[in-house]
């Protein structure tokens, strides 16, 4: 039975031939009226190929730029401006700028958890479901400057044996996990697979049996035959695994005992009141610069290429 602001949003979107995102971090009853649920590479993509002329995204304000950078022409709303990210904060332009400009040779290859004017800097931009693929692709001869998250950076390093320069950002939810708790979690719990992102601390991952993105979290936890699973992301995620595997046990990893603190506050600024009234007013729209976008979407669709498999010739591109 929809409630009455659920039914509103549906109304709005038909009003506005509008499609809502969400991402998995998002609040269960977004998730649940979205028209699709994803990690950053997927809602891109979705974005992207829609045929709908206004699209809304439910999750943070660098992932509708994103949609706007793939699709200029189409409106993108956002429920809430204030829904940052404390990687896109960790990675100012100035500072990126300069940086970058060390070593011009370089390949950079930033997270996809940045401002639009950080990719606009960029030679290509990854994605946790995409970012090994992409190392794989870029010429070993090439030296890989990789920002902002480090703890990502120095996952990808030992994944792929290569050497990165690399960016000191953090996400301030996945970098609370801890492994000594983690540890003693385990021990109450041996028969559970333990599940992290890539964000978190390496002295985390040491004691995960998966590391991997939202989506192929999830994906473990539908296609193993484990009934326990401990999960060190953010909490959001749970309500998709319950769905997927309802019977399933599933425990949050902890962080410092005593702090209830593995939410995003930044994903949980968006509200069912917030998507009804953007969908009503048409605002907040994400607005860039026609020369920021034709800039910033070249190491996007470098990614897309890369992603869906076709060829790239590997350059650092001019800005």
């Amino acid at each position: 039975m929809l409630t009455p602001i659920e039914k509103e949003i549906l109304e709005l979107k038909e009003q506005r031939n509008a499609v809502l995102l969400a991402h998995y971090y998002e609040e269960s009853e977004i998730q649940d009226i979205a028209d699709f649920v994803g990690d950053s590479l997927a809602l891109s993509q979705f974005g992207r190929d829609s045929d709908a002329e206004v699209i809304v995204m439910a999750g943070v304000v660098f992932m509708g730029e994103s949609v706007k950078l793939l699709s200029p022409q189409k409106t993108v709303l956002v429920p809430d401006l204030n829904a940052g990210c404390s990687l896109v904060n960790s990675s100012p332009t100035d500072l990126f700028r300069k940086w970058r400009e060390s070593k011009p040779d370089a390949i950079s290859m930033t997270y996809i958890n940045c401002s639009a004017e950080v990719k606009a800097m960029s030679d290509v931009i990854c994605t946790s479901s995409n970012a090994e693929k992409i190392v794989a692709s870029i010429p070993k001869e090439k030296e890989i400057l990789f920002a902002p998250d480090r703890h990502l950076g120095r996952f990808l390093e030992k994944k792929t044996g290569r050497d990165f320069t690399i960016w000191d950002g953090a996400c301030e939810v996945h970098i609370l996990f801890n492994a000594k708790e983690l540890f003693l979690l385990k021990n109450e719990h041996p028969d559970a697979i333990v599940l992290a992102h890539p964000e978190c601390d390496e002295s985390v991952l040491n004691y995960a049996d998966v590391v991997g993105s939202t989506s192929r979290l999830l994906k473990e936890v539908q296609e193993n035959s484990s009934t326990k699973f401990i999960v060190a992301t953010e909490e959001g995620i749970f309500h998709q695994m319950k769905k997927n595997r309802p019977n399933a046990t599933l425990i949050q990893a902890p962080t410092e005992k005593g702090c209830a603190c593995t939410q995003c506050p930044y994903m949980k600024l968006n509200t069912l009141e917030k998507i009804a009234l953007c969908l009503k007013n048409l605002e907040p729209q994400i607005h860039l610069d026609p020369k920021l976008i034709h800039r910033a979407r070249e190491p996007l669709e470098r990614m897309m290429d890369v992603s869906e498999g076709r060829k790239v010739k590997w350059e650092p591109i001019p800005y």
